[in-house]
């Protein structure tokens, strides 16, 4: 198979075909373009410039991912004899591209030319950082940017858009509609967002524009809208209690927040499951802010050391070579990657600061992937029975600790009951 030139033919019209592109069409042995329903088409046809096109593909699949199969397959096989050049609008956005590094890596390679954002922000004003996306391959959060959505192709695409967009936005958030236009200047219609399916036409030169949401106006919220508010909280003028506190100080509350948890999950209120879940989140982004802070560690250090943590655990998942077939046992992959050679040490890296029931239980854990049978260890004392009761659970599927926090829970529910029947 030969080499396969994708170059940007730009947002349509003739003018904003760049000299470095139209050289490379010129100089094309084979071109295919992705349509021919643009006014850059039509200057190489007046330039004498043969080329085919893959606009029949559309009448001929049954869907978008049919027709992208199929694109690949046509220019893979102009490209089986002498080097092809596959001109698209935006080699950066466009799908069959995408596809087509995908399945030919070594062979495909993007030679620039004009893309379609570029006379887009110019007219919508807007401010870098933006994020350029296809309407067919678009995922929300981020809405901390500027979000310019191209190629809006048909209403029902727009409408799939919108559903997407307005649980980030809000259905009246303000969006600029740019209507199909060739023209080197752009027109937007400023309309809430909920109408930009409602419009009178659409095709590959639509697109939508939505600024960057202040914090205030969010609907919604992602990890690095958390960020900000703690950044917010512990800055200058923020909230005095969170500038103060450390890492010492805050330590106890992510304990506490845990077991909140583990009561919200056993009434299972999803909704106040979630709302606790925040409430830890929020301390391992408070941990990270005053780390950057002082420097111990920060928010990316986090994410990379449980990211590891995960790919390293799971080689039959992520590794390459020998290490994929790794069928060790996840015990035995984190005594491995943290050099413990023998059945004390891996017993004595289960933290004492664990309340003791936890503490018992995962020192069962231990135990069970070491082959140790804890009956063999035990020691007279006052709390053997307790110990075992921890095992006796354990053996049927629950946790003591969780189990005697249920407990509790109930009795106070009782004692609330009787108080309030005696009234």
């Amino acid at each position: 198979m030969q080499k396969i030139m994708v170059v940007s033919l730009g947002p349509g019209p003739r003018e904003q075909l760049t000299l470095g592109a139209l050289e490379r069409l010129r100089g094309a042995k084979r071109l295919l373009l992705r349509t021919g329903l643009c006014d850059a088409a039509r200057y190489l046809t007046e330039q004498g410039i043969k080329y085919e096109t893959l606009d029949s593909l559309h009448e001929e699949c049954e869907d978008f991912d049919d027709f992208i199969a199929a694109a690949v397959q046509k220019i893979a096989k102009a490209a089986a004899r002498t080097q092809a050049v596959y001109a698209v609008l935006d080699a950066l956005s466009d799908e069959t591209v995408a596809a087509l590094l995908r399945a030919y890596p070594e062979q495909v390679t993007l030679c620039g030319g004009a893309g379609l954002a570029l006379p887009l922000l110019q007219a919508a004003g807007a401010q870098l950082p933006v994020r350029v996306v296809s309407a067919t391959s678009l995922t929300v959060p981020a809405t901390q940017d500027g979000l310019l959505v191209v190629e809006m192709n048909t209403r029902m695409l727009a409408g799939e858009c919108k559903l997407k967009l307005a649980a980030w936005y809000g259905d009246d958030a303000e969006a600029l509609f740019f209507p199909p236009a060739e023209k080197e200047q752009r027109r937007c219609i400023r309309l809430p967002l909920c109408e930009i399916d409602r419009q009178p036409k659409y095709d590959h030169t639509a697109a939508v524009y939505l600024p960057a949401l202040p914090l205030e106006k969010r609907q919604r919220f992602d990890l690095w809208d958390l960020v900000r508010v703690m950044r917010v909280l512990r800055g200058p003028d923020g909230c005095p209690w969170d500038a103060a506190q450390t890492h010492r100080t805050l330590s106890r509350y992510l304990i506490e927040e845990a077991y909140e948890v583990s009561e919200a999950v056993e009434q299972q209120d999803w909704e106040h499951v979630a709302d606790e879940l925040g409430d830890v989140l929020l301390q391992v982004i408070f941990h990270s802010d005053i780390g950057a802070q002082y420097g111990t560690f920060e928010l990316s250090d986090v994410t990379t050391a449980i990211c590891r943590k995960m790919m390293d655990r799971h080689p039959h998942l992520f590794a390459e070579g020998e290490d994929a077939n790794n069928d060790a046992t996840w015990e035995a992959l984190k005594q491995k990657l943290r050099g413990q050679t023998t059945a004390g040490a891996v017993l004595r890296d289960v933290s004492d600061t664990l309340p003791a029931l936890l503490r018992a239980e995962k020192l069962l854990r231990k135990m069970e992937g070491l082959g140790i049978d804890p009956s063999a260890l035990e020691a007279e004392s006052p709390a053997l029975g307790l110990f075992r009761e921890v095992r006796r659970l354990r053996g049927a599927g629950l946790c003591a600790e969780e189990e005697l926090q249920i407990l509790l829970l109930r009795m106070i529910e009782r004692a609330e009951t009787r108080e309030n029947a005696g009234k």
